[in-house]
């Protein structure tokens, strides 16, 4: 059973930073690679950022480039968003999400998490 357990969302004003975490099992986090997602209000689910099951390889959505940073924590287990320079339209539910393939349809996910960007 993989489970992923979101925390760090909130409201902050645009420009701002906000860090998000996921934290799951030892055996997931070792294995798996991570993924972040989001989905805003009546659109489609989008992919934020990825990194793989050792840390070696990360990579973006051209949206975040520059601005969002995916990184991993062995000793907490936990995978995380540094997000930057936030902007409105970067407001949605952020959804953890870990798979065998760091570019594949990601097969467990989390609750999420709700980040607002007020203008």
């Amino acid at each position: 059973q993989v489970q992923l357990v979101e925390s760090g969302g909130g409201l902050v004003q645009a420009g701002g930073s906000l860090k998000l975490a996921c934290a799951t099992s030892r055996r997931t986090f070792s294995t798996y690679a991570m993924g972040w997602f989001r989905q805003a209000p009546g659109k489609e689910r989008e992919f934020v950022a990825a990194i793989s099951w050792n840390g070696v390889t990360t990579y973006y959505a051209d949206s975040v480039k520059g601005r969002f940073t995916i990184s991993k924590n062995s000793a907490k287990n936990t995978v995380y968003l540094q997000m930057n320079s936030l902007k409105p339209e970067d407001t949605a539910v952020y959804l953890c999400a870990a798979d065998q393939s760091l570019r594949g349809t990601y097969a467990y996910w989390g609750q999420g998490t709700q980040v607002t960007v007020s203008s």
